[in-house]
């Protein structure tokens, strides 16, 4: 559309006439080869229009006063640039158009406005004159026209008629009777001129059809250019109307919400702050285009609640929750592994093997850019320092540190959180642990993992964890009282265990597993030295008032006499014991308070009394059948002994006691069959089975005891017992066996090493394949030990029985009514 503000012009509309009689009579004219030239600035004229124009500058003054005087011709073309002031022909468009000047009216501000009829098409050729006007050299150009009769060109040019008027009722900028004039245009070739000059295109486009000869093609491209304008107009008026339609909503919803505001204010209710200072708090937050969107639908119900009302507290509640999680805070992790290994030497003596795994995944973290962070499960005895090796990663890495106590968790809901609908709703205890952090990404422990009750009525705690701990499902976590997915895959999670046996197999697939050994005599002797006196003389405020020495035997006597476990945590409560009666005595005026005490064994049972544990001590080998074999408990190492016991029977039959579990029975079956197999290599009579009954007895049967470790010390009880060879003195052994005799490895070597070292054992018979965890051990804490490493049963009796029998009181010799075998 022409602007005429700037072109001068009256509305292109305003001056509508169609043509009559056979337009090709206008560009038959006969023009001079120069002519004055009239520069527009913002326009331009076709062949045949009639078209208003303003006349500002004192040049094309000039020339309209000539023109209008003389009746002679003169060339219009637009030039290029609007606000050039004083153009030249360089500066205009190479075609223009001849015209007259119809009409010229005087304006109040001084312009004269001059009504043109155009002719034909000409060339700028060449400029030849600059003042008082403009004179250039031209050369005509042809006006295609097609045939009266040409029903394609009359079928184009309705259909740009029909384009044109859809343009207009879609456009809001042009004038109403626009529509009106374009309908009553007869003539097509005037129609198509008309649209060209008056339609809003631009300059380079209308040139571009000015310059195209040829009506039909000009009429095809202006088609085209309709078609594209109107997709233009259309999207500009949805646009348009989407946003008058989201201001009428927004003010909808300002003159209901005033009128909340009022019907609360005469009800008594005066607004609450509550809202306002949770936008504060959310703009500090970074939460996603989502949570953004659900907390201000649920801050503006809040706004409508009243404050008297029992859901508005419930409504504060959630969104208290949600400004308060942590929404990509994060702090920055210090990755440096030096340091964190001084982190964890500092913190805990020993644990070299999980020591360096943990440093391999900080360095797998340091690699990964604060992407997605490990998950560990560190599993072992009670006491061990699992959870306080989570508190001392936390430290190297310089995150926050937040624990959740898993055991006993029976309902899933305690993980997932309640849906809101309940009363007393909350979120579950990951959602309210991220609050507490106050950080996207700290260090997790995920305590007791192992203590989550099983599928119940209230759902299934254990299946929960899948979605916390698998890490292609953690980045869209879903507590159902948030009802919002939270990312937790920045989160150092760490899991802690007693057992794996009740962890389901899929959520141990999710976790890295890292075994946390029990702890040698030695090594809870250096704990006690470096971290345990040190930290009850700093809680109790004793180094000073009450200094206690503790020499390298006392604390040996009261870790092997005074506790029975893997860990160091019965240790630390014995040895606040003696400082609190010690500083009874202190109290009492039994003893001086500030002198140095010294604490020997003598002292430690005066304190303690008697020594509570004093059944692991080997009692020797002076009995047939009694054999000492190394079992692993939750607690360490142990060392048991199997008793056989033979006795005359016409039924002979095994019978076994001592709270045995069933793997453990079975052991004993396959030992006695093992030996009833071999009875010639052992030197027996294959009928002494028929006659004798075998007894079986581990003692304690108290204690419950299971697995397949026991089974060579079976086999060799019960060839001790009918063969009456002693066994050698000072001897342990542990491994499995199969009916072919093969002696297969077990685990807990370290705690059965534990074991047999407090017991005085120096010969330790091990299955082969064990050889590699023997290695896996420190050479200091095997010295006075003697490993003998063996393949089949048959090692294992050739190793330990011994010639020497014992008297024969068990008479086992064949009934003399059996005829001996040959």
């Amino acid at each position: 559309m022409l602007d005429l503000k700037e072109s001068g012009g009256s509305h292109p509309f305003s001056l509508i006439a169609d043509f009559e009689g056979d337009i090709r009579e206008l560009f038959k004219q006969e023009y001079p080869e120069t002519m004055p030239l009239l520069p527009l600035r913002n326009m331009n004229l076709f062949p045949g229009v009639v078209a208003p124009v303003v006349v500002g500058r004192e040049s094309s003054l000039r020339l309209i006063k000539q023109a209008a005087s003389t009746g002679g011709f003169f060339a219009v073309g637009c030039q290029k640039d609007p606000a050039d002031d004083d153009p030249t022909l360089k500066s205009m468009w190479e075609v223009g158009v001849v015209a007259r000047v119809m009409r010229e009216i005087e304006m109040p501000n001084g312009n004269r406005s001059v009504i043109l009829q155009t002719h034909g098409r000409v060339r700028l050729v060449e400029q030849t004159q600059r003042r008082p006007f403009m004179r250039v050299r031209i050369e005509p150009l042809t006006e295609v026209i097609p045939a009266e009769g040409d029903k394609e060109y009359a079928a184009l040019v309705d259909a740009v008629k029909d384009q044109t008027v859809q343009l207009l009722k879609i456009s809001d900028t042009l004038p109403d009777d626009a529509i009106f004039a374009i309908k009553n245009i007869s003539h097509p070739v005037f129609l198509v001129n008309f649209i060209c000059t008056n339609l809003p295109f631009s300059q380079e486009e209308k040139q571009r059809l000015l310059q195209t000869g040829d009506q039909k093609e000009r009429a095809t491209s202006l088609l085209g250019i309709l078609n594209r304008e109107i997709q233009y107009a259309t999207l500009k008026r949805n646009i348009r109307e989407q946003t008058r339609e989201d201001l009428d909503k927004q003010q909808k919803e300002y003159f209901l919400q005033q009128q909340i505001r009022n019907i609360q204010h005469e009800l008594g209710d005066t607004p609450s702050d509550d809202a306002k200072s949770l936008r504060e708090k959310a703009k500090q937050k970074h939460m996603d285009e989502r949570a953004q969107a659900a907390f201000e639908k649920e801050v503006q119900k809040l706004e409508r609640l009243s404050a008297q009302s029992p859901d508005y507290s419930v409504q504060l509640n959630y969104l208290e929750t949600l400004v308060g999680l942590p929404w990509g805070e994060m702090t920055e992790d210090t990755l440096d592994i030096r340091k964190a290994q001084e982190t964890l030497d500092r913190d805990h003596y020993g644990l070299e093997k999980v020591k360096e795994r943990i440093l391999e995944h900080l360095s797998i973290l340091r690699l990964r850019e604060g992407k997605r962070a490990p998950i560990l499960c560190l599993y072992g005895p009670p006491g061990v320092g699992k959870t306080s090796l989570g508190r001392s990663i936390a430290d190297a890495l310089g995150r926050r540190y937040v624990r959740v106590s898993l055991g006993g968790i029976h309902d899933e809901a305690e993980i997932r959180g309640h849906r809101r609908t309940y009363i007393g709703a909350m979120p579950g205890r990951i959602i309210k642990s991220m609050q507490k952090a106050g950080t996207d990404n700290p260090v997790f422990i995920l305590d007791e993992i192992d203590k989550v009750a099983d599928s119940n009525h209230n759902g299934d705690p254990q299946s929960a964890l899948l979605e916390v701990l698998d890490p292609e499902q953690n980045k869209a976590f879903h507590d159902n009282f948030l009802d919002l997915d939270y990312d937790l895959s920045h989160v150092f999670f760490i899991a802690t265990a007693n057992s794996l046996g009740s962890i389901p197999r899929p959520l141990l697939d999710r976790m890295e597993l890292i075994a946390v050994e029990g702890y040698l005599t030695e090594e809870k002797t250096e704990i006690a030295k470096r971290h345990l006196l040190r930290k009850i003389q700093r809680e109790i405020g004793t180094d000073k008032r009450l200094p206690l020495n503790f020499s390298k035997k006392s604390l040996e006597f009261l870790i092997e006499k005074y506790t029975r476990e893997s860990g160091v945590r019965q240790l630390e409560k014995q040895l606040e014991r003696i400082y609190g009666k010690m500083a009874y005595r202190v109290a009492m005026g039994e003893q001086t308070e500030d002198k140095k005490i010294s604490i020997t064994p003598k002292v430690v049972e005066e304190l303690l009394g008697k020594p509570p544990y004093n059944r692991d001590i080997y009692q020797g080998n002076r009995y047939a059948g009694v054999v000492t074999g190394l079992a692993w408990t939750a607690v360490g190492g142990e060392i048991l002994f199997i008793e056989t016991s033979l006795s005359r029977s016409k039924t002979p039959k095994l019978t076994l006691t001592g709270n045995l579990g069933d793997v453990m029975k079975e052991s004993a079956i396959l030992a006695l069959e093992y030996v009833k197999s071999h009875a010639s290599t052992l030197g027996l009579d294959y009928r002494v089975f028929d006659h004798w009954s075998v007894h079986i007895h581990v003692p304690e049967g108290a204690t419950p005891k299971d697995g397949p470790s026991a089974g060579i010390t079976i086999a060799t009880s019960i060839a001790s017992a009918f063969t009456q060879r002693k066994v050698r003195k000072n001897t342990a052994m542990t491994g499995e066996i199969t009916l072919r005799g093969k002696v297969l490895p077990v685990g807990g070597i370290k705690e059965k090493i534990l074991a047999a070292k407090r017991a005085g054992i120096t010969d330790i018979i091990l299955s082969d394949d064990n050889r590699k965890d023997i290695d896996e051990i420190n050479a200091k804490y095997l010295d006075g030990l003697t490993f003998h490493f063996v393949e089949s049963v048959d090692d294992v009796l050739r190793i330990a029985l011994l010639d020497e029998k014992v008297s024969n009181a068990l008479n086992i010799d064949v009934p003399q009514d059996e005829p001996k075998n040959d």
